[in-house]
């Protein structure tokens, strides 16, 4: 299905029930849920909901606003209209720094011609943590490829390293100790490059592919 371009943002009461009274009201109009995620506590929360196959949004979200359950309705840009496609920078800090270097300059050349590419980074340490993260990168919607920055990376983080490729994600890595790179689809030394090079790949106004540079070093 074609992504939507707009989203339902609806304050609920939270008490039990609200969300299937919301469900039910989309499905009564063929809709369905593609991501939905839960904002805030208390006695109202917000839901996010990204909703594809709806005819006329416009009539879903006046019915949605007319539910018991709802405080209030709104639609917004999609999160992926506002942010596009992400780039996800994991390892240790000051690899992480140099490679969002890269990776927010050639994002902020591409963005200027159109594009939305976002870039999100978090230095981490530890072969279990690294390698939940990685694994983790799988799960959040609009990443498209991963950059793993660090100086010796192995063992589980390869494994997981190979899990996120079978669901889609590309992965680069710095020229590294350890057995990352042999799995890596691209392996650049210079950690700017590396950000550069990761972003092209991902750009509909670059003509960087990475499927032609696999398994190459740099």
């Amino acid at each position: 299905m074609v992504k939507p371009e707009k989203a339902v943002w609806v304050e609920i009461k939270n008490i039990v029930g609200a969300l299937k009274d919301i469900a039910s009201t989309i499905a009564s109009h063929e809709g369905n849920i593609s991501h939905i995620e839960q904002i805030g506590s208390g006695e109202t929360v917000h839901l996010y909901l990204e909703i594809e196959g709806v005819g006329d949004l416009d009539k879903l979200v006046d019915e949605i606003d007319g539910l018991e359950v709802t405080v209030e309705t709104n639609t917004v840009p999609t999160f992926y209209q506002v942010y596009g496609k992400r780039v996800i920078v994991v390892g240790g800090g000051a690899q992480v720094s140099e490679v969002a270097t890269g990776a927010i300059s050639e994002a902020d050349r591409h963005n200027i011609r159109g594009e939305k590419i976002s870039v999100d980074t978090i230095p981490l340490v530890g072969e279990d943590e690294i390698a939940e993260a990685v694994r983790a990168v799988a799960r959040l919607q609009r990443a498209r490829v991963l950059i793993l920055a660090g100086s010796l990376m192995g063992g589980e983080i390869k494994n997981a390293v190979r899990e996120v490729q079978e669901r889609g994600i590309r992965v680069v890595s710095l020229n590294m100790a350890g057995s990352v790179p042999e799995v890596a689809d691209l392996v650049v030394s210079d950690p700017i490059q590396a950000g550069v090079m990761a972003v092209m790949s991902i750009a509909d106004t670059a003509s960087f592919s990475i499927d032609k540079q696999k398994g190459r070093r740099y």
